[in-house]
């Protein structure tokens, strides 16, 4: 049986979401933010200025557009990255945008994330299994 990381939700806007902790690694940088788990994202989807943190030029990465619950389209750049849970390095191709909303919030998605972790949401408990 696998490992199981549990995180509890946290409230944010009067909402309880499933938010956890997680660490975005490039070379020998890195920056630790708290992130969505999205099981509705295809992408695992950070801010512009976390790619720069990171020394990445944003915009030499693979351009691609995305869309969310808006319909809306907004554009991004794919790079390489480390993404780090609790000690567990996932190498994950993610996108970085400067067209998300600076008070949204960065999300976890389908490729790369749910790929590697089984998910399990427990609403009634408040908490988010990874295995």
């Amino acid at each position: 049986m696998s490992r199981a990381i549990n995180f509890h939700y946290k409230k944010v806007d009067g909402f309880l979401r499933p938010i956890i902790p997680i660490e975005i690694q490039k070379k020998n940088k890195s920056v630790r933010i708290e992130v969505l788990v999205d099981s509705g994202a295809d992408q695992c989807i950070f801010w512009g200025e976390i790619g720069e943190a990171l020394g990445i030029e944003v915009s030499k990465g693979i351009p691609m557009q995305f869309g969310g619950v808006s319909g809306s389209l907004a554009k991004g750049y794919i790079h390489k990255v480390g993404i780090v849970v609790d000690g567990t390095t996932l190498n994950a191709n993610v996108v970085f945008s400067y067209e998300i909303a600076p008070v949204g919030l960065a999300i976890v998605g389908q490729l790369a994330f749910f790929e590697r972790f089984s998910v399990k949401f427990d609403y009634k408990k408040r908490s988010v299994v990874l295995r």
